[in-house]
Protein backbone atom coordinates (compact mmCIF):
# COMPACT_ATOMS: atom_id res chain seq x y z
CA UNK A 1 0.00 0.00 0.00
CA UNK A 2 1.27 3.63 -0.71
CA UNK A 3 0.48 6.66 0.21
CA UNK A 4 1.20 10.45 -1.27
CA UNK A 5 1.91 13.03 1.19
CA UNK A 6 2.39 16.06 -0.48
CA UNK A 7 1.00 18.82 1.93
CA UNK A 8 1.00 22.97 2.25
CA UNK A 9 -0.17 22.79 5.77
CA UNK A 10 2.10 20.52 7.77
CA UNK A 11 -0.23 20.17 11.02
CA UNK A 12 -0.84 16.72 12.31
CA UNK A 13 1.31 15.56 9.02
CA UNK A 14 4.27 13.64 10.98
CA UNK A 15 1.26 12.05 13.57
CA UNK A 16 -0.60 11.21 10.51
CA UNK A 17 2.61 9.53 8.41
CA UNK A 18 3.74 7.61 11.41
CA UNK A 19 0.08 6.25 11.86
CA UNK A 20 0.07 5.20 8.02
CA UNK A 21 3.34 3.58 8.09
CA UNK A 22 2.01 1.77 11.30
CA UNK A 23 -0.40 -0.12 9.57
CA UNK A 24 1.86 -0.88 6.32
CA UNK A 25 1.80 1.77 4.33
CA UNK A 26 4.89 3.18 2.06
CA UNK A 27 5.31 6.75 1.96
CA UNK A 28 5.81 9.01 -0.91
CA UNK A 29 6.52 12.50 -0.39
CA UNK A 30 8.00 15.61 -1.76
CA UNK A 31 9.57 18.79 -0.88
CA UNK A 32 9.03 20.33 2.52
CA UNK A 33 7.02 17.92 3.50
CA UNK A 34 9.71 15.31 2.72
CA UNK A 35 11.99 17.00 4.46
CA UNK A 36 9.64 17.33 7.45
CA UNK A 37 9.39 13.88 7.58
CA UNK A 38 12.63 12.84 7.30
CA UNK A 39 13.48 15.14 10.25
CA UNK A 40 11.12 13.05 12.22
CA UNK A 41 12.72 9.83 11.22
CA UNK A 42 9.93 8.97 9.30
CA UNK A 43 10.75 6.45 5.97
CA UNK A 44 9.79 8.63 3.25
CA UNK A 45 10.34 8.15 -0.60
CA UNK A 46 11.61 11.02 -2.62
CA UNK A 47 8.57 11.18 -5.98
CA UNK A 48 11.65 12.65 -7.81
CA UNK A 49 13.44 9.71 -7.36
CA UNK A 50 10.28 7.32 -7.32
CA UNK A 51 9.32 8.91 -11.17
CA UNK A 52 12.86 8.67 -11.86
CA UNK A 53 12.14 12.95 -12.95
CA UNK A 54 13.91 15.50 -11.36
CA UNK A 55 11.90 18.56 -10.22
CA UNK A 56 12.02 20.96 -12.58
CA UNK A 57 11.54 25.01 -13.15
CA UNK A 58 11.63 25.53 -9.78
CA UNK A 59 9.75 23.34 -8.41
CA UNK A 60 6.63 23.91 -11.28
CA UNK A 61 7.29 20.18 -11.88
CA UNK A 62 7.60 17.58 -9.33
CA UNK A 63 4.37 15.47 -9.63
CA UNK A 64 3.14 15.72 -13.28
CA UNK A 65 4.27 12.11 -14.26
CA UNK A 66 2.73 8.83 -15.47
CA UNK A 67 3.89 7.26 -12.58
CA UNK A 68 1.85 9.96 -10.02
CA UNK A 69 -0.74 10.19 -11.96
CA UNK A 70 -1.52 6.45 -13.17
CA UNK A 71 -0.95 5.25 -9.93
CA UNK A 72 -3.78 7.14 -8.83
CA UNK A 73 -6.05 7.28 -11.83
CA UNK A 74 -5.40 3.22 -13.51
CA UNK A 75 -8.88 1.49 -12.65
CA UNK A 76 -8.27 -1.60 -10.44
CA UNK A 77 -11.03 -2.85 -12.28
CA UNK A 78 -10.15 -2.69 -15.74
CA UNK A 79 -8.08 -5.47 -17.29
CA UNK A 80 -6.49 -3.27 -19.53
CA UNK A 81 -5.17 -0.50 -17.03
CA UNK A 82 -3.71 -3.07 -15.12
CA UNK A 83 -1.99 -4.08 -18.32
CA UNK A 84 -0.76 -0.91 -19.06
CA UNK A 85 0.24 -0.06 -15.36
CA UNK A 86 2.37 -3.22 -14.82
CA UNK A 87 3.88 -2.69 -18.07
CA UNK A 88 5.43 0.63 -17.37
CA UNK A 89 5.95 0.09 -13.70
CA UNK A 90 3.48 1.85 -12.44
CA UNK A 91 2.40 0.80 -9.15
CA UNK A 92 -1.14 1.73 -6.35
CA UNK A 93 -1.29 5.06 -4.99
CA UNK A 94 -4.24 4.23 -2.65
CA UNK A 95 -4.52 7.19 -0.17
CA UNK A 96 -3.44 10.75 -1.19
CA UNK A 97 -3.11 13.29 1.44
CA UNK A 98 -2.82 16.92 -0.23
CA UNK A 99 -3.50 20.41 0.40
CA UNK A 100 -2.54 23.28 -1.63
CA UNK A 101 -0.13 26.09 -1.79
CA UNK A 102 -1.57 29.02 0.52
CA UNK A 103 -2.95 31.22 -1.98
CA UNK A 104 -4.96 33.10 0.19
CA UNK A 105 -2.54 33.64 2.81
CA UNK A 106 0.20 35.27 -0.16
CA UNK A 107 -2.76 37.99 -1.74
CA UNK A 108 -3.30 38.77 2.15
CA UNK A 109 0.47 38.98 2.66
CA UNK A 110 1.96 41.00 -0.36
CA UNK A 111 1.08 42.73 -3.25
CA UNK A 112 4.07 41.18 -5.69
CA UNK A 113 1.96 39.75 -8.66
CA UNK A 114 4.95 37.29 -9.33
CA UNK A 115 4.88 35.68 -5.92
CA UNK A 116 1.68 35.20 -6.35
CA UNK A 117 1.68 33.61 -9.37
CA UNK A 118 3.92 31.55 -7.89
CA UNK A 119 1.55 30.78 -5.02
CA UNK A 120 -0.48 29.44 -7.17
CA UNK A 121 -0.83 25.35 -7.20
CA UNK A 122 -1.09 23.08 -9.98
CA UNK A 123 0.20 19.40 -9.68
CA UNK A 124 -1.65 19.85 -6.10
CA UNK A 125 -5.29 20.22 -7.30
CA UNK A 126 -4.06 17.89 -10.45
CA UNK A 127 -3.68 15.08 -7.38
CA UNK A 128 -6.71 15.80 -5.85
CA UNK A 129 -9.08 15.73 -8.77
CA UNK A 130 -7.52 12.77 -9.93
CA UNK A 131 -7.78 11.17 -6.55
CA UNK A 132 -11.35 12.43 -6.01
CA UNK A 133 -12.35 11.30 -9.68
CA UNK A 134 -11.04 7.74 -8.59
CA UNK A 135 -12.78 7.82 -5.32
CA UNK A 136 -13.89 4.02 -5.65
CA UNK A 137 -10.32 2.73 -5.30
CA UNK A 138 -8.47 5.80 -3.82
CA UNK A 139 -8.82 7.47 -0.53
CA UNK A 140 -8.38 11.22 -0.79
CA UNK A 141 -7.81 13.54 2.00
CA UNK A 142 -7.38 17.82 2.17
CA UNK A 143 -8.20 18.85 5.26
CA UNK A 144 -6.10 17.83 8.43
CA UNK A 145 -9.42 17.52 10.79
CA UNK A 146 -9.64 14.45 9.43
CA UNK A 147 -6.26 12.55 9.64
CA UNK A 148 -7.19 11.01 13.26
CA UNK A 149 -10.93 9.46 11.77
CA UNK A 150 -8.76 8.28 8.35
CA UNK A 151 -6.45 6.61 10.47
CA UNK A 152 -9.35 5.00 12.74
CA UNK A 153 -10.98 3.82 9.72
CA UNK A 154 -8.06 2.01 8.16
CA UNK A 155 -7.13 0.58 11.55
CA UNK A 156 -10.80 -1.17 11.93
CA UNK A 157 -10.92 -1.64 8.13
CA UNK A 158 -13.50 0.43 7.78
CA UNK A 159 -12.58 2.43 4.98
CA UNK A 160 -15.70 1.90 2.93
CA UNK A 161 -17.15 3.04 -0.61
CA UNK A 162 -19.47 5.21 1.52
CA UNK A 163 -16.52 7.26 3.26
CA UNK A 164 -14.14 7.64 0.05
CA UNK A 165 -17.45 9.01 -1.54
CA UNK A 166 -17.89 11.45 1.28
CA UNK A 167 -14.04 12.35 0.92
CA UNK A 168 -14.49 12.89 -2.84
CA UNK A 169 -17.07 15.48 -1.85
CA UNK A 170 -14.84 17.24 0.06
CA UNK A 171 -11.93 17.27 -2.14
CA UNK A 172 -13.91 18.85 -4.90
CA UNK A 173 -15.37 21.02 -2.75
CA UNK A 174 -11.41 22.08 -1.40
CA UNK A 175 -10.43 22.83 -5.28
CA UNK A 176 -13.53 24.47 -6.43
CA UNK A 177 -13.20 27.00 -3.37
CA UNK A 178 -9.33 26.94 -4.61
CA UNK A 179 -10.18 27.86 -8.09
CA UNK A 180 -13.26 30.20 -7.15
CA UNK A 181 -10.79 32.22 -5.05
CA UNK A 182 -8.34 32.59 -7.95
CA UNK A 183 -10.67 33.65 -10.32
CA UNK A 184 -12.47 36.25 -8.24
CA UNK A 185 -8.88 37.38 -7.20
CA UNK A 186 -7.98 38.01 -10.60
CA UNK A 187 -10.79 39.68 -11.21
CA UNK A 188 -10.40 42.18 -8.43
CA UNK A 189 -7.02 42.72 -9.65
CA UNK A 190 -7.54 43.73 -13.55
CA UNK A 191 -11.00 43.87 -13.92
CA UNK A 192 -12.37 45.73 -10.84
CA UNK A 193 -13.87 43.00 -9.28
CA UNK A 194 -16.60 42.88 -11.65
CA UNK A 195 -15.45 39.87 -14.56
CA UNK A 196 -17.08 37.70 -16.89
CA UNK A 197 -17.92 35.29 -14.14
CA UNK A 198 -18.46 35.45 -10.31
CA UNK A 199 -17.94 32.78 -7.78
CA UNK A 200 -19.39 32.94 -4.21
CA UNK A 201 -18.54 29.87 -2.22
CA UNK A 202 -18.77 29.37 1.76
CA UNK A 203 -18.06 26.74 3.96
CA UNK A 204 -20.97 25.13 6.24
CA UNK A 205 -21.23 25.90 9.62
CA UNK A 206 -24.33 24.28 10.51
CA UNK A 207 -27.88 23.40 9.06
CA UNK A 208 -31.16 25.62 10.74
CA UNK A 209 -34.09 23.45 12.04
CA UNK A 210 -35.69 24.76 8.80
CA UNK A 211 -35.31 28.28 6.50
CA UNK A 212 -37.69 31.51 6.62
CA UNK A 213 -40.47 29.13 7.04
CA UNK A 214 -41.11 25.37 8.32
CA UNK A 215 -41.65 23.66 4.63
CA UNK A 216 -38.12 25.33 3.46
CA UNK A 217 -35.15 23.57 4.46
CA UNK A 218 -32.19 26.09 5.51
CA UNK A 219 -28.18 26.16 6.99
CA UNK A 220 -26.24 28.62 6.86
CA UNK A 221 -22.09 29.30 5.43
CA UNK A 222 -19.72 31.52 6.00
CA UNK A 223 -17.05 32.51 3.77
CA UNK A 224 -13.94 32.68 5.97
CA UNK A 225 -14.30 31.30 9.68
CA UNK A 226 -15.82 34.14 11.66
CA UNK A 227 -19.28 32.27 12.59
CA UNK A 228 -17.48 28.96 13.24
CA UNK A 229 -14.30 31.05 15.56
CA UNK A 230 -15.50 33.90 16.95
CA UNK A 231 -19.61 33.41 16.90
CA UNK A 232 -20.37 31.49 19.52
CA UNK A 233 -23.63 29.83 21.06
CA UNK A 234 -24.30 30.35 24.98
CA UNK A 235 -28.03 29.45 24.92
CA UNK A 236 -30.48 28.25 22.65
CA UNK A 237 -30.46 27.16 19.01
CA UNK A 238 -29.67 29.84 16.50
CA UNK A 239 -32.77 29.55 13.67
CA UNK A 240 -32.08 31.07 9.91
CA UNK A 241 -34.34 34.05 10.94
CA UNK A 242 -32.47 34.83 14.03
CA UNK A 243 -29.61 35.56 11.62
CA UNK A 244 -30.57 37.95 9.37
CA UNK A 245 -32.07 39.70 12.36
CA UNK A 246 -28.17 39.46 14.22
CA UNK A 247 -26.84 40.48 11.04
CA UNK A 248 -28.93 43.86 10.89
CA UNK A 249 -28.50 44.29 14.91
CA UNK A 250 -24.44 43.77 14.96
CA UNK A 251 -23.82 46.09 11.57
CA UNK A 252 -25.80 48.84 13.54
CA UNK A 253 -24.04 48.25 16.96
CA UNK A 254 -20.63 47.40 15.93
CA UNK A 255 -21.12 50.97 13.35
CA UNK A 256 -20.37 53.08 16.46
CA UNK A 257 -16.94 52.13 17.46
CA UNK A 258 -16.23 51.32 21.01
CA UNK A 259 -19.25 53.29 22.14
CA UNK A 260 -21.91 51.40 24.52
CA UNK A 261 -25.05 51.33 22.46
CA UNK A 262 -27.67 49.11 22.14
CA UNK A 263 -29.87 47.99 18.84
CA UNK A 264 -33.04 46.02 19.12
CA UNK A 265 -34.06 44.42 15.94
CA UNK A 266 -37.44 42.57 14.80
CA UNK A 267 -37.74 41.36 11.16
CA UNK A 268 -34.73 43.16 10.19
CA UNK A 269 -35.56 46.50 11.01
CA UNK A 270 -34.42 48.67 13.95
CA UNK A 271 -36.89 49.48 16.64
CA UNK A 272 -34.80 50.91 19.32
CA UNK A 273 -31.29 52.46 19.86
CA UNK A 274 -29.43 54.34 22.00
CA UNK A 275 -25.95 55.61 22.81
CA UNK A 276 -25.63 56.38 26.63
CA UNK A 277 -23.08 56.67 29.37
CA UNK A 278 -23.34 52.47 29.92
CA UNK A 279 -25.31 49.80 27.93
CA UNK A 280 -27.69 49.66 30.53
CA UNK A 281 -28.78 53.01 30.27
CA UNK A 282 -28.67 52.62 26.54
CA UNK A 283 -30.67 49.47 26.37
CA UNK A 284 -33.41 51.45 28.52
CA UNK A 285 -33.37 53.86 26.09
CA UNK A 286 -33.62 51.98 23.23
CA UNK A 287 -36.65 50.38 24.73
CA UNK A 288 -38.71 53.48 24.92
CA UNK A 289 -38.55 53.73 20.94
CA UNK A 290 -41.22 51.07 20.21
CA UNK A 291 -41.69 48.54 23.29
CA UNK A 292 -44.02 47.00 21.48
CA UNK A 293 -42.21 45.77 18.47
CA UNK A 294 -39.33 44.67 20.77
CA UNK A 295 -41.25 41.71 21.94
CA UNK A 296 -39.60 38.98 20.67
CA UNK A 297 -37.21 40.63 19.09
CA UNK A 298 -32.51 40.42 18.66
CA UNK A 299 -31.28 43.05 21.03
CA UNK A 300 -26.99 43.60 19.84
CA UNK A 301 -25.32 44.97 23.27
CA UNK A 302 -21.92 46.71 22.28
CA UNK A 303 -20.54 46.11 25.72
CA UNK A 304 -20.72 43.68 28.72
CA UNK A 305 -23.86 42.00 29.70
CA UNK A 306 -23.74 41.91 33.81
CA UNK A 307 -26.20 40.70 36.00
CA UNK A 308 -28.04 43.94 36.69
CA UNK A 309 -28.84 44.44 32.78
CA UNK A 310 -29.94 40.70 32.57
CA UNK A 311 -32.90 41.21 35.18
CA UNK A 312 -33.80 44.63 33.09
CA UNK A 313 -33.54 42.55 30.19
CA UNK A 314 -36.18 39.80 31.69
CA UNK A 315 -38.72 42.01 32.06
CA UNK A 316 -40.14 41.41 29.00
CA UNK A 317 -39.58 38.42 26.53
CA UNK A 318 -36.46 38.67 24.23
CA UNK A 319 -35.86 35.95 21.35
CA UNK A 320 -32.05 36.68 21.06
CA UNK A 321 -29.37 39.04 22.79
CA UNK A 322 -25.73 39.12 21.27
CA UNK A 323 -23.47 40.72 23.05
CA UNK A 324 -18.74 40.28 23.47
CA UNK A 325 -19.60 38.90 26.63
CA UNK A 326 -22.22 37.74 29.07
CA UNK A 327 -20.80 37.09 32.47
CA UNK A 328 -21.67 34.12 34.80
CA UNK A 329 -23.89 36.01 36.76
CA UNK A 330 -26.26 36.85 33.70
CA UNK A 331 -25.85 33.53 32.18
CA UNK A 332 -27.77 32.26 35.68
CA UNK A 333 -30.28 34.87 35.75
CA UNK A 334 -31.41 33.68 32.27
CA UNK A 335 -31.88 30.28 33.31
CA UNK A 336 -35.62 30.61 34.02
CA UNK A 337 -36.26 32.34 30.61
CA UNK A 338 -36.50 29.10 28.78
CA UNK A 339 -36.84 30.85 24.94
CA UNK A 340 -33.77 33.54 25.36
CA UNK A 341 -31.09 32.89 22.68
CA UNK A 342 -27.75 34.18 23.72
CA UNK A 343 -24.91 34.66 21.66
CA UNK A 344 -21.34 36.47 22.17
CA UNK A 345 -19.00 37.80 19.27
CA UNK A 346 -16.04 40.14 19.14
CA UNK A 347 -13.89 41.13 21.98
CA UNK A 348 -14.39 44.15 24.50
CA UNK A 349 -16.96 45.44 22.06
CA UNK A 350 -19.13 43.38 18.90
CA UNK A 351 -16.98 42.75 16.13
CA UNK A 352 -18.67 41.71 12.76
CA UNK A 353 -16.44 40.93 9.23
CA UNK A 354 -16.71 44.17 6.80
CA UNK A 355 -17.47 42.21 3.50
CA UNK A 356 -16.04 44.30 0.08
CA UNK A 357 -18.76 43.44 -1.91
CA UNK A 358 -22.55 42.45 -1.44
CA UNK A 359 -24.95 40.26 -3.08
CA UNK A 360 -28.66 39.05 -3.48
CA UNK A 361 -30.20 36.81 -4.95
CA UNK A 362 -32.61 37.10 -7.51
CA UNK A 363 -34.77 34.54 -9.61
CA UNK A 364 -31.71 32.80 -12.08
CA UNK A 365 -28.86 34.79 -10.70
CA UNK A 366 -27.88 37.31 -8.54
CA UNK A 367 -27.12 41.28 -8.35
CA UNK A 368 -23.65 41.80 -7.27
CA UNK A 369 -22.26 45.45 -5.66
CA UNK A 370 -19.18 46.90 -3.51
CA UNK A 371 -20.47 47.26 0.07
CA UNK A 372 -22.44 50.48 1.17
CA UNK A 373 -20.65 52.74 4.03
CA UNK A 374 -20.57 55.53 5.44
CA UNK A 375 -17.60 57.51 5.25
CA UNK A 376 -15.87 58.37 8.64
CA UNK A 377 -16.49 62.46 7.66
CA UNK A 378 -19.68 62.02 5.91
CA UNK A 379 -21.86 63.52 8.25
CA UNK A 380 -19.20 66.03 8.98
CA UNK A 381 -18.19 67.22 5.67
CA UNK A 382 -22.05 67.88 4.77
CA UNK A 383 -22.80 71.09 3.39
CA UNK A 384 -25.30 73.48 5.70
CA UNK A 385 -27.56 74.31 2.95
CA UNK A 386 -29.66 76.55 5.09
CA UNK A 387 -29.44 79.81 7.33
CA UNK A 388 -29.83 77.75 10.35
CA UNK A 389 -26.73 75.56 11.27
CA UNK A 390 -26.76 72.94 13.90
CA UNK A 391 -25.57 72.63 17.75
CA UNK A 392 -22.77 70.41 18.53
CA UNK A 393 -25.62 67.79 20.01
CA UNK A 394 -27.61 68.05 17.25
CA UNK A 395 -24.93 66.99 14.48
CA UNK A 396 -24.02 64.65 17.00
CA UNK A 397 -27.04 63.17 16.65
CA UNK A 398 -27.68 63.90 12.84
CA UNK A 399 -24.66 61.31 12.72
CA UNK A 400 -26.07 58.61 14.53
CA UNK A 401 -29.55 58.99 12.86
CA UNK A 402 -27.52 59.08 9.37
CA UNK A 403 -25.71 56.01 10.04
CA UNK A 404 -29.30 54.80 11.09
CA UNK A 405 -30.91 55.45 8.10
CA UNK A 406 -28.32 53.85 6.18
CA UNK A 407 -29.18 50.86 7.67
CA UNK A 408 -32.79 50.97 7.44
CA UNK A 409 -34.65 49.31 4.98
CA UNK A 410 -36.02 51.99 2.05
CA UNK A 411 -37.89 54.42 1.72
CA UNK A 412 -36.62 55.36 5.48
CA UNK A 413 -36.19 57.80 8.02
CA UNK A 414 -35.03 58.24 11.31
CA UNK A 415 -35.69 60.81 13.89
CA UNK A 416 -33.10 60.69 16.83
CA UNK A 417 -32.77 62.54 20.49
CA UNK A 418 -30.50 62.78 22.99
CA UNK A 419 -28.33 60.14 21.05
CA UNK A 420 -31.80 57.51 21.03
CA UNK A 421 -33.78 56.50 18.21
CA UNK A 422 -37.03 58.35 19.41
CA UNK A 423 -39.04 57.16 15.75
CA UNK A 424 -38.31 55.34 12.68
CA UNK A 425 -40.26 54.92 9.61
CA UNK A 426 -39.03 52.05 6.96
CA UNK A 427 -39.75 50.59 4.02
CA UNK A 428 -42.73 52.22 2.69
CA UNK A 429 -43.42 52.90 -0.82
CA UNK A 430 -43.51 57.42 -0.64
CA UNK A 431 -40.67 58.96 1.74
CA UNK A 432 -43.53 61.36 3.93
CA UNK A 433 -45.74 57.70 4.67
CA UNK A 434 -42.06 57.04 5.99
CA UNK A 435 -42.31 60.23 8.34
CA UNK A 436 -45.69 60.24 9.43
CA UNK A 437 -45.69 56.31 9.80
CA UNK A 438 -42.77 56.95 12.40
CA UNK A 439 -44.61 60.19 13.70
CA UNK A 440 -47.55 58.20 14.81
CA UNK A 441 -45.56 55.45 16.54
CA UNK A 442 -43.24 58.34 18.56
CA UNK A 443 -46.86 59.53 19.21
CA UNK A 444 -48.49 56.47 20.26
CA UNK A 445 -45.86 55.70 22.35
CA UNK A 446 -46.03 58.85 24.52
CA UNK A 447 -42.34 60.11 22.62
CA UNK A 448 -42.06 63.34 22.55
CA UNK A 449 -40.14 64.91 19.45
CA UNK A 450 -39.68 68.53 19.41
CA UNK A 451 -35.89 69.50 19.12
CA UNK A 452 -35.08 66.02 17.39
CA UNK A 453 -33.17 65.86 14.29
CA UNK A 454 -34.25 63.41 11.40
CA UNK A 455 -32.39 61.62 9.01
CA UNK A 456 -33.68 60.52 5.05
CA UNK A 457 -31.07 57.70 3.42
CA UNK A 458 -32.62 59.63 -0.05
CA UNK A 459 -33.38 62.90 -1.12
CA UNK A 460 -36.57 64.20 -0.09
CA UNK A 461 -38.35 65.05 -3.59
CA UNK A 462 -41.12 67.15 -2.14
CA UNK A 463 -41.20 69.45 0.49
CA UNK A 464 -43.90 67.71 2.30
CA UNK A 465 -41.79 65.57 4.78
CA UNK A 466 -40.11 68.64 6.03
CA UNK A 467 -43.36 70.14 6.64
CA UNK A 468 -43.93 67.20 8.45
CA UNK A 469 -40.84 67.28 10.42
CA UNK A 470 -41.86 70.88 11.71
CA UNK A 471 -45.22 69.80 12.82
CA UNK A 472 -43.40 67.65 15.35
CA UNK A 473 -40.15 69.62 16.09
CA UNK A 474 -37.57 68.70 14.60
CA UNK A 475 -34.35 71.01 14.86
CA UNK A 476 -32.25 69.56 11.77
CA UNK A 477 -32.59 67.44 8.87
CA UNK A 478 -29.93 65.34 6.87
CA UNK A 479 -30.25 63.67 3.92
CA UNK A 480 -28.17 63.60 0.28
CA UNK A 481 -30.08 66.35 -1.49
CA UNK A 482 -30.03 66.11 -5.38
CA UNK A 483 -33.42 66.73 -6.14
CA UNK A 484 -35.11 68.84 -8.72
CA UNK A 485 -37.19 70.37 -5.88
CA UNK A 486 -34.29 70.72 -3.72
CA UNK A 487 -34.78 74.42 -3.68
CA UNK A 488 -38.30 74.42 -2.47
CA UNK A 489 -36.87 71.70 0.12
CA UNK A 490 -34.01 74.39 1.71
CA UNK A 491 -37.20 77.15 1.42
CA UNK A 492 -39.39 75.40 3.59
CA UNK A 493 -36.64 74.32 6.03
CA UNK A 494 -35.61 78.19 6.63
CA UNK A 495 -39.70 79.34 6.37
CA UNK A 496 -39.52 76.65 9.61
CA UNK A 497 -36.15 77.56 11.45
CA UNK A 498 -34.73 73.86 10.97
CA UNK A 499 -31.05 73.27 9.87
CA UNK A 500 -30.95 71.26 6.81
CA UNK A 501 -27.96 69.41 5.37
CA UNK A 502 -26.97 67.83 1.95
CA UNK A 503 -24.45 65.18 2.70
CA UNK A 504 -24.37 64.28 -1.33
CA UNK A 505 -24.22 60.31 -0.96
CA UNK A 506 -27.42 58.40 -1.06
CA UNK A 507 -27.65 54.72 1.16
CA UNK A 508 -30.86 52.92 -0.16
CA UNK A 509 -30.95 49.78 1.25
CA UNK A 510 -33.44 47.40 -0.26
Amino acid sequence: MTALLSVSDKSGIVEFAKGLVALGYEILSTGGTLKVLQENKILALDVAKYTQSPEMFDGRVKTLHPKIHGGILHRRSNTEDLKIAKEYGIADISLVCVNLYPFKATIERTNDFGEIIENIDIGGPSMVRAAAKNFESVLILTNPSDYKEVLERLKNHQNTLEFRQSMMIKAFEHTANYDCMIANYMNKRFNGGFGESHFIAGKLVAPTRYGENPHQKGAYYEFENFYSKDFKTLKGEVSFNNLTDINSAVKIASSFGERPCVCIVKHGNPCGFAIKSNVLESYKEALKCDNVSAFGGVVAVNGIVDLEFAKTLNQIFIEVLIAPEITQDALKEFESKKKIKLFVCGGSTLKFPKDTQDFKHIEGGFVLQDSDFIETNEVKNAKCVSKKQASTQQMQDLEIAYKLASLVKSNCVVYVKDSAMVAVGMGMTSRVDAAKAAIRKAQEMGLDLKDCVLASEAFFPFKDSIEEAHKVGVSAVIEPGGSIRDDEVIECANTNGIALYFSGKRHFLH
